[in-house]
């Protein structure tokens, strides 16, 4: 694994700490309806207040139009939530940018961080005010390490130190557990809408794994590479010929695409519409296939049996709708009964297995969708190569204090 500084490494005592955290939760008529990725945090946050800190947290919240307010996008359910689990008021300061008053706190959050132009942009002038304002900066926030954003890159370059937090180095580790050296047979699920936002992971996954079971969106487009008829359903007709190569790149491989014997249609994207179960070569114009059948359940289960490694991202159906979650949920009950190791990544899947109570089970569990994807293509995130250099300076620094 990298080089990093960690906050063990620090000495905190007296300091300000901006911490970078992924706060991105699901909120519902400004109430947070899972706040998995905010009590993960706390061991953190106590760890830096128990040494002495001053402790400024950062993180962004959906996708509002940046440089502007917007109350829907706000953290303050957030700052709501810490408070109560923290045991003391934890403000949301508004204005932060051009420096926090934390005379009276010892903990603060900033507002959505996407509310400052130049965020994503990962504007100089930004990351420097935000290095500004602490004395060590730690990025805890896997999920956003593929983006060379201010709040994940540019702040790294101009702080004084910076760290990576416990979270970020635990997925870290996790994820170069299951590709260093990998235990065989090795199983890819992959789900989504597109091909086109899961191509590289494909094309790399097929270099190293036995089995690749597809799902969603993606399993359409290859059925109709493969000359199915697969009637209304979501596919991307440009990619049609693509997915063929990948199958032929497969056999070449050695490795063996999963496409369905058997499926559940309806003939509306609804949660009413009639389920169906047919044969994949029985389906007609007006068909859209919603997840998959008994005869493929059954075939997906003794694969997962067998497997030595698993790796999820993506439902096979539409698991939202209730006649169309079986598939997903007898994956998701296989994978958490399976001895093998099991790492599952992306909103979706992590949806999913909350749904089918199965998170205990599975062996590692990332926060990261875009970042968890990325990492397994073997493509450097921009948010850790920030901090692996943010270390050698550090490292450099020490030495020469020792002489």
């Amino acid at each position: 694994m990298s080089i990093l500084v960690k906050i063990a490494d620090l000495d905190l005592s007296d300091k300000t700490v901006l911490i970078r955290e992924d706060y991105n939760v699901p909120m519902k008529n400004f109430e947070i309806t899972d706040n998995t990725r905010i009590t993960a945090t706390l061991p953190t946050l106590k760890h830096v207040i128990n040494a002495g800190a001053k402790l400024i947290l950062v993180s962004h919240l959906g996708r509002p139009e940046e440089g502007k307010y917007d109350e829907i996008f706000s953290l303050a359910p957030v700052a709501k939530l810490l408070s109560s689990q923290l045991g003391f008021e934890v403000p949301l300061i508004k204005n932060w940018i051009d420096g926090i008053d934390m005379s009276n706190y010892q903990v603060v959050l900033c507002e959505n961080v996407r509310f400052e132009k130049g965020e994503i942009d990962n504007d100089e002038e930004l990351s420097r005010k935000m290095a500004q304002l602490c004395q060590i900066y730690v990025n805890d926030a896997f999920a956003t390490a593929h983006r060379a954003q201010a709040s994940t890159h540019g702040i790294a370059k101009y702080a004084a130190i910076s760290a990576a937090g416990p979270l970020l180095i635990s997925e870290l580790k996790a994820l170069t557990k299951a590709l260093r050296k990998p235990a065989k047979p090795i199983v890819a699920i992959i789900g989504g809408a597109k091909v086109s936002t899961k191509l590289t992971i494909i094309k790399k996954l097929l270099e190293k794994i036995d089995t690749l079971i597809l799902g969603g969106g993606i399993v359409n487009t290859f059925l109709n590479a493969a000359s199915y008829e697969i009637g209304k359903s979501l596919y991307e007709k440009d990619l049609v010929e693509t997915s063929k190569e990948l199958i032929e790149q497969a056999k070449k491989n050695n490795c063996n695409i999963l496409l369905p014997d058997d499926v559940l249609t309806g003939n509306k994207f609804e949660e009413n519409t009639t389920a169906e179960i047919k044969s994949i070569s029985d389906i007609d114009r007006n068909d859209i296939i919603m997840d998959v059948g008994p005869k493929t359940i059954k075939k997906l289960n003794a694969i997962i049996k067998e497997a030595k490694t698993i790796v999820w991202n993506g439902p096979l159906g539409v698991f939202e709708f209730e006649k169309f979650s079986n598939g997903t949920k007898t994956l998701a009950q296989e994978i958490a009964k399976s001895d093998a190791y099991s790492i599952a990544g992306g909103g979706d899947t992590i949806a999913a297995i909350t749904k089918f109570n199965v998170k205990k089970d599975i062996s590692y569990i990332s926060t990261g969708g875009g970042a968890f994807l990325e990492f397994l293509e073997g493509k450097k995130l921009p948010a850790i190569g920030i901090l692996e250099e943010a270390a050698r300076a550090w490292v450099a620094m020490e030495k020469a204090r020792e002489l």
